[in-house]
């Protein structure tokens, strides 16, 4: 009858409202939790056929939906790894009592997190989520994966109390050689100078390198000797090195003979000598370019020497740039790429499953995800020494609850309205 449907219209309309509040009430508790989604509540009305001229009341339906697509403001911080996506996707994270428990730990999803290395090198906020990865290759480079499967992430760890060196392959060499001691038939004292290099082990060695004028115009002998080979008594490159005196290229390589070492490559320039730990590639310049060794006015000077390779040093913290690479950071002064941190994005981001600690996961209504490598596609980057603050707007969230307070109060006083009807149909019978 229409004095019931009426009740239960009121009913369905105090249930309705009492979860608008529930989400209220959630929406200010997190107003300073960050990364906080907020929960947005709507109401739909639920219509009852007609018949017979009469109206009976269908009530009210709702449904809440937390809005994780939607962004707020990113605070600065002071730690390296408080990490934020500046823009739209997620980082992938994953519970470290899974990653402990040795199971296949399974993907969630965050827009922050303040994450610090723990005991085992994880890299973990204080509510248990481990930062996922894909791990680097000893040549800091990412190998091709599968983009749309988190299969191949990894829980980013480091081992804090390892030692570890890089040994030297390269050093280029920026050395200007007196145009004074390169003429015809002069008798001038050798030049020499030491270049350090690391060997295998991250130990300093050097190469000692020696420029002698032959008496020849603009022809020099360069000797390289290495410290690590034979107390350094052993000659493990010697090469004649002619320069031009053109117009154009005076003071520029010419031509490089070989007498003992590797062969003088003019197309890159190179030359490769072996060391008592393997090969080390020397760039002395390509010929008529004045970006190696040269030979101008009348002083020596060494000015350029550049080398890869690091000594043996110990994990000092770690940075993650807006790419989303890992770097472990040293204590003299190298990094390392170790991992990347990819972005995920999928089409609906509102229709992930919500799980605890601002975390979710993809869902049916969510539609798949892919994970981007940061800054490409429709994915922003990672932002370190930051985190999204919550999107709660604390004034509308009042605002909404004094709408709810009166919307509550009014189907309580259509509940009272059809007790007090009812009472009068009851009282007809006396």
């Amino acid at each position: 009858m229409t004095i019931s449907s009426s009740l239960n219209a009121g009913v369905s309309g105090l249930n309705a409202n009492a979860s608008r509040l529930a989400a209220i009430s959630d929406n200010i508790a997190n107003a300073s939790t960050a990364g906080y989604k907020r929960v947005s509540t709507t109401f739909e009305s639920m219509v009852v056929s007609q018949s017979g001229g009469t109206y009976a009341a269908g009530g009210v339906s709702v449904s809440n939906t937390r809005m994780i697509a939607d962004r707020s403001s990113l605070i600065s911080t002071a730690n390296a790894t408080d990490l934020a996506i500046s823009g739209r996707g997620f980082l992938p994270v994953a519970s470290m009592a899974e990653v402990e428990s040795g199971e296949t730990p399974e993907m969630m999803l965050t827009t922050t997190g303040s994450f610090e290395t723990n005991d085992e090198g994880y890299l973990t906020t204080s509510s248990g989520l481990v930062l996922m990865g894909w791990s680097a290759g000893d040549d800091e480079t990412i190998p091709t994966v599968a983009r749309d499967t988190s299969e191949e992430l990894e829980p980013i760890q480091f081992n804090v109390n390892q030692l570890t060196g890089t040994p030297t392959t390269q050093i280029r060499l920026g050395v200007n050689l007196p145009a004074t001691d390169g003429v015809a038939g002069s008798t001038a004292d050798p030049h020499t100078m030491s270049t350090e290099y690391y060997d295998n082990l991250g130990k300093a060695e050097s190469l000692d390198i020696e420029y002698q004028a032959t008496g020849n115009a603009n022809e020099w002998t360069m000797t390289i000797t290495d410290s690590a080979t034979n107390a350094g008594a052993t000659v493990i490159g010697e090469y004649t090195v002619t320069f031009a005196d053109s117009r154009t290229g005076g003071g520029t390589i010419s031509s490089v003979v070989t007498t003992t070492g590797g062969t003088y490559d003019a197309t890159e320039g190179t030359i490769i000598v072996t060391v008592d730990g393997g090969p080390i590639e020397l760039e002395i310049g390509i010929p008529g370019e004045d970006n190696g060794l040269t030979q101008l006015s009348d002083t020596f000077v060494a000015a350029t020497i550049e080398k890869d390779g690091s000594e043996a040093a110990s994990y000092s913290g770690v940075e993650i740039d807006d790419g989303g690479f890992v770097s472990v950071l040293y204590n003299n002064g190298t990094s390392r790429i170790v991992y990347q941190v990819p972005v995920a994005d999928m089409p609906n981001a509102n229709g992930m499953l919500s799980m605890g600690n601002q975390t979710y996961m993809p869902s049916t209504g969510s539609g798949p995800f892919y994970l981007w490598d940061a800054g490409t596609g429709p994915t922003g980057t990672v932002a370190a020494y930051r985190q999204e603050e919550s999107n709660t707007d604390v004034a509308g969230e009042l605002t909404s609850m004094i709408q709810t307070q009166r919307a509550y109060s009014s189907n309580a006083k259509v509940i009272q309205t059809v007790d007090e009807m009812l009472q009068e149909t009851t009282n007809i019978k006396r």
